[in-house]
Order: structure tokens, then C-alpha cells, then sequence
């Protein structure tokens, strides 16, 4: 007899319908999956074989062939036990459901328990715009799967629960999205308010979190870099719903999206040590998977001590910082995955820390700092939109016992900086001044004749390049949107410079 049941697989980040045949027929018993299934798709077998055994069901014995369709793309991972074990039900007269419009996802244990799997978001999304009617997926998968609409989502602890509910014997409800929470924001994020001093600091991070920028900070050790970047996530923009709902896509391929958590609505800080691997960094495996960098996809990737990253590390960055996604080839395929980040970084000006420091001498012998900058190459220090000095904090700073703006403060004109952007490109797919092309760039940064002047001093007293030209711009219409200026002028062009320290060669002495 013959049987099919709907599940659906996961390419990359893009979901397809797949389609689990069964059919049995006379012959030595035998037991064949084919589809081209890996490894874990083959071990379905024994998992099936045992659940029906310890759930009171005969296992069929005659030759029994599975095929998973499209058979031409491959199958990975334990997702298709639950389908597979439903279509040997009903292949062999077992189960008389109608499964027509319904889809079945997840892992059987040996006792029938069904599994938490990897990727329930985007498979949930597939199977709605395919236009199924119901869905079953892990009941430990169940916050993920309730955020998709116009599709019944079940959650099912083990098979004996959803054969009830199929049979009509005790019917399952449908899941809510208002039943789960929906942030990973901790309420407790380190605020601005605890840092002292370090003013012009914190004003190019508020200016590089309204749109979006690309920052390097620069500075001796104890002057405060690494405490300013686990601050940034408390000034950041609000997260829009589908800059949630593609951030949670990633999260829950990459199987990192923490239990309860429906929808993510935190922008991601990741904060990889520099001994990662560039595949760690980038993504990779077999069948590669999402890495840091497009786990930080809508958030920020926060890489400290910059020049200790492998050279491998560094320059993959540095075509995905550029197009906002990650290209993995593999003989098998070719994998997309998006990462458009705000890359925040951190370093010292030496090896010893100490290379202009006011009152520590370096101890680095002649020409150290210069090579020590140039473990990072010029092409990625170049789509660092932000460069900035983060010099040690004096004492009169640090023995203030005035209160310093609180992030909540500074959030808000970052809000409202942003929102001003969101309405100006919206009709361009383009969600920030940082993401802008050279043509938007030069529709929405024209300066006025003044401005226009200053930066062309700056531009053939320092060498800028095209690329640090067209920064400048960006950042400049950021600093007015943070004004609510409708025009560049003047002081947006002279502190977008003042963001570009390296280019200021300051370090050359």
C-alpha cells in the first residue's frame, strides 16, 4: 500500500515542502529510505521501528521503501521521524486520518516523545504561504511556531497525543501568540549612566547607533572601550517586526533561540573572543550554519582587541559588512545568509597599550605601533565608518558623584534620529543612513556650499578615499538627523570628520 504525509525541509535559511512517501510491498522484509537523506535521516529508521513498537503498533513486516521529494535537494537532520511514522501508520491500514492539509514536523525519542528540532520558524512561515491548514511541531518548539498567523499551530509532547487528537478522541487547541514572551532584552542592561566622563565617546556611539555605523574604538587599557560597547545595546534603535521576525529566523536555524522565546525583539550584541575561528566567525560546517556574524544580524558584532583576530577572521568580514549578507559555497550547494550588522571595534594603540598615553611611557620598541595597526588591513579599516581616541579617564572625571545621562535618555533621540531615516528610505528598502548606496548618498547627503568646502580640504588634506568620502556624508546626515536638520551644514561635516581619526594619521609620529 501507499501513503504520503506533507513536512517540510530547510535549505540555508529557506524553508521547501517536502513530501514523505511510503510504500509497502511483498517481498524479503527490508526497510529503505531514499530522497537523498544524510545520515541522521537514515537513523530514522531504528527511532521509527522502536516508537511503534512501544506504542502498541505493528511494524510492518514486508518491504518497505520511504522516499523523501524533491529528491534531487538533500535531507538533514531528525525532522522527518515524526512524518515518516505517521506514513507507515497509514500505509499499512494503521491510521485512518485524513492528513491532506496538515504538516508534521520533529524527532521521536525510542518511547515516541517528540523532540525538540532546529528551524521551526521558517518552516512554519513555508507551510502558511503554501497554503496548508494546521501544523504540528515539538511541543518544546511551541513559542517559536505560534508567531506565524493564518495557519493552526499544535504543539505535540509525544505520538500517543497527536494520534488522540487526529482520531478525534481528545482534541488538541491551536497555539497563541499572546501566550509566550516575546523579548530577550534583559531588564537589567548595563546603562551609560555608570560611565564617567568620556564625553565625545558616547556622543559617536549615539551617533553611530541612530544609523547605523561602523565604529572602531581606539585607546590604552582601563580607558573604559569594552565598557562603553556593552552599554550600546541599551541606546539602540527599537527593533521593527520584521527585523524580528528575519533575526528569530536566524536564531532558530542556527538551534540558539532560547526556550519560551517566541519572537526576539532585542537587537543581538555578539561579543566573539578573538581566538574564533573564521568559520566560527563566518559560518560553516558540511552544511554550513549561521556564525557570529549573522547571529548580530539587526544587532551589533562587538570584536575586542581587534589586531589579535587570525588575518582569516578579519578580512572574511569584509565583503559581508559591505552587502549585509554572507555567501558560503560548498561543493553540495550554496548557502545566504544576512548579516547586517553594526560592527563595533576595539583596540589598543600597541602592543603595550601605552603609545601616546599621557603620563605611562610605552614600552614598545620603534615602529611597534605602526605594525601593530597594520595587523588590520586598510580595505576594513576603511568600512569603519566611526574611528575615535577613547583616551584614560582623569580623575576629576571619575571622582564626579553627579549623575551621567542615562542610556534611556540618549535612546530616545536615537529613536528619533532613526525614525526620521525610516521614513525617508522606506520607499528604497533601506532601513538607516549607514546601509545607503552611493546613489541614495548623494540624493539625501547633498551639503550646503560651506560644508561642501570643508569637506573638500578635508578630503585632499587627508587622503581620504571614495569610500571615506562617502562615510563622511552618511554620518554627517546622521548628526542632522540627531538635530532634526533638514540640510547638512557646517558642524555635521566637521564632526563626521573628527570621526576619522586614522585617516587623520595621527598615529604616524
Amino acid at each position: 500500500m501507499f501513503a504520503s504525509v506533507n513536512s517540510v525541509g530547510l535549505f540555508g535559511m529557506e524553508a521547501y515542502k517536502v513530501t514523505v512517501e511510503a510504500d509497502l510491498s511483498a517481498g524479503l522484509p527490508r526497510f529503505d529510505v531514499v530522497g537523498l537523506p544524510d545520515a541522521a535521516v537514515s537513523e530514522s529508521r531504528e527511532r521509527v521501528r522502536s516508537a511503534m513498537h512501544n506504542n502498541g503498533f505493528d511494524f510492518p513486516v514486508s518491504r518497505i521503501t520511504v522516499n523523501l521529494a524533491p529528491a534531487d535537494i538533500r535531507k538533514e537532520g531528525p525532522i522527518y521521524d515524526l512524518p515518516l511514522f505517521l506514513t507507515i501508520l497509514k500505509s499499512s491500514g494503521q491510521l485512518k486520518a485524513d492528513l491532506e492539509d496538515k504538516v508534521f514536523l520533529g524527532e521521536l525519542s525510542l518511547s515516541g516523545e517528540v523532540r525538540h528540532i532546529n528551524g521551526v520558524l521558517p518552516m512554519v512561515i513555508e507551510a502558511q504561504r503554501a497554503g496548508f491548514q494546521e501544523i504540528y511541531i515539538p511541543y518544546d518548539n511551541r513559542a517559536e511556531g505560534a508567531v506565524v498567523q493564518g495557519i493552526h499551530v499544535f504543539a505535540v509532547k509525544n505520538v500517543k497525543e497527536l494520534l488522540s487528537h487526529l482520531s478525534g478522541e481528545a482534541e488538541l487547541a491551536p497555539l497563541s501568540a499572546e501566550d509566550y514572551t516575546e523579548s530577550t532584552v534583559a531588564p537589567d542592561l548595563p546603562d551609560f549612566a555608570d560611565v564617567k566622563g568620556q564625553y565625545e565617546a558616547k556622543r559617536a556611539l549615539e551617533v553611530a547607533a541612530a544609523g547605523g555605523h561602523n565604529v572602531m574604538m581606539i585607546g590604552p587599557p582601563g580607558s573604559g572601550k569594552s565598557m562603553l560597547a556593552k552599554r550600546v545595546p541599551s541606546i539602540l534603535p527599537d527593533m521593527t517586526f520584521e527585523e524580528s521576525l528575519e533575526t528569530t529566523k536566524i536564531y532558530s536555524v542556527a538551534g540558539a533561540l532560547p526556550k519560551d522565546i517566541s519572537l526576539i525583539t532585542a537587537r543581538p550584541f555578539r561579543a566573539p573572543h578573538h581566538t574564533v575561528s573564521p568559520a566560527g566567525l563566518s559560518g560553516g560546517g558540511a552544511v554550513p550554519h549561521p556564525g557570529e556574524i549573522s547571529l548580530a544580524h539587526n544587532g551589533v558584532l562587538f570584536l575586542d582587541e581587534l589586531p589579535e583576530f587570525s588575518r582569516t577572521a578579519m578580512e572574511i568580514m569584509r565583503q559581508p559588512i559591505e552587502d549585509g549578507k554572507i555567501t558560503i559555497s560548498r561543493v553540495a550547494a550554496t548557502f545566504s545568509y544576512p548579516c547586517s550588522v553594526m560592527l563595533l571595534c576595539a583596540m589598543n594603540p600597541c602592543p603595550c597599550g601605552f603609545y601616546g598615553h599621557p603620563t605611562r611611557q610605552c614600552t614598545c620598541p620603534s615602529g611597534a605601533p605602526q605594525r601593530y595597526l597594520s595587523r588590520v588591513s586598510g580595505p576594513l579599516l576603511d568600512r569603519l565608518d566611526i574611528h575615535i581616541e577613547v583616551p584614560p579617564v582623569d580623575y576629576d572625571d571619575l571622582s564626579k558623584t553627579g549623575k551621567e545621562e542615562p542610556s534611556a535618555e540618549i535612546k530616545k533621540r536615537v529613536n528619533a534620529a532613526r525614525a526620521i531615516q525610516q521614513k525617508r528610505l522606506a520607499p528604497y528598502g533601506v532601513t538607516c543612513n549607514a546601509k545607503m548606496d552611493a546613489h541614495l548618498t548623494r540624493k539625501f547627503c547633498t551639503p550646503t556650499d560651506a560644508a561642501a568646502k570643508l569637506l573638500q580640504n578635508a578630503f585632499e588634506k587627508l587622503g581620504l578615499s571614495a569610500r571615506a568620502y562617502d562615510k563622511i556624508l552618511r554620518v554627517s546626515r546622521t548628526i542632522a538627523d540627531l538635530d532634526g536638520a533638514e540640510v547638512i551644514d557646517v558642524p555635521h561635516i566637521a564632526e563626521a570628520i573628527q570621526y576619522r581619526s586614522l585617516d587623520r594619521k595621527f598615529w604616524k609620529a
